[in-house]
């Protein structure tokens, strides 16, 4: 089989293909490249790996610039991803090539779903990416993603919480800490997850005869449930658990309705203290460390 040939003829045609029907030039781009790339896995196989190198020098001299040998490898790790799979079309040919740069499959197939589902653009998808945003889930939410279990909402939690630092603090107090991320609400309830909506912040409630405030109560509603927040600039303090719980018993008692389910808490510390955790009987509180990042 003449490889060469029956490549340049997928990448002609496609080129025709997407001038007369630009519509639709994208699937035409993900299935010339899917197949260019099953003939360059193939082609290697017969050739060796030195083979895209000598098949890109003839493509640029005959089609022109865009099929280096950078490129031709996308296109055979492509078909070797999505080997047995019809190309998803609503990603684009950018999008793949950012995904392709990431070893790990599961990594591919957790951002190649945020991206389904949100219309991640390019910028948006480097952004998560170099934010590090599955390295900083649960190996526990990672096994569940590969083996399709169902999620709970904890789970996407990250950890550590990325909080912009748009003043850059040198010294935190839990007010500055509070303004930052009311400031890019938006960003940090993406942080913790999907499905969650703003209620109010410093959220007043009564006990006994004294006043106290949440520092930020959400609603979640994938998973019907209110969620108290608390911010900490220390490390995890077993008191710290003891005044999540009135908070959350308090949400249930006096406004939770009986057909949503039961309040859960986050607790946002500086430092993680696992020790503290492990006596922690109540199983709807969560922890979880934030980071500062600096704006240049």
């Amino acid at each position: 089989m003449n490889y060469y040939d029956a490549i340049k003829e997928e990448l002609v045609n496609n080129e025709i293909y997407k001038k007369v029907k630009d519509y639709s030039k994208n699937r035409s781009d993900l299935n010339a490249y899917y197949n260019v790339g099953k003939l360059l896995a193939d082609a290697g196989k017969h050739y060796g790996e030195s083979i895209i190198k000598k098949y890109s020098i003839k493509l640029t001299k005959e089609l022109g610039k865009g099929y280096s040998t950078r490129t031709l490898k996308y296109m055979r790790s492509f078909y070797l991803f999505q080997k047995g799979q019809p190309p998803v079309a609503n990603l684009s040919w950018s999008h793949y090539t950012i995904l392709l740069s990431i070893k790990d499959s599961n990594e591919i197939n957790y951002y190649m779903r945020l991206c389904l589902k949100y219309n991640l653009s390019k910028r948006e998808l480097i952004k998560k990416i170099k934010s590090k945003e599955y390295e900083r889930l649960d190996e526990k939410t990672k096994n569940k993603l590969i083996d399709q279990e169902e999620l709970v909402i904890n789970d996407f939690i990250k950890n550590p919480i990325m909080i912009k630092n748009k003043y850059n603090y040198e010294e935190i107090s839990e007010k500055m800490l509070k303004k930052l991320i009311l400031e890019d609400l938006s960003n940090f309830m993406k942080e913790l997850g999907e499905g969650f909506t703003f209620v109010d912040s410093e959220y007043k409630i009564k006990l006994g005869d004294r006043y106290n405030y949440i520092d930020i109560l959400l609603y979640n509603i994938n998973f019907n449930c209110y969620v108290v927040v608390e911010l900490k600039i220390t490390e995890l303090k077993k008191e710290h658990i003891g005044q999540m719980q009135t908070y959350m018993n308090y949400i249930d008692k006096n406004i939770k309705q009986n057909t949503q389910n039961k309040t859960i808490g986050v607790i946002i510390v500086k430092k993680d203290n696992k020790f503290v955790m492990e006596y922690c009987s109540d199983e709807r509180v969560f922890r979880t460390t934030y980071f500062l990042s600096k704006c240049n």
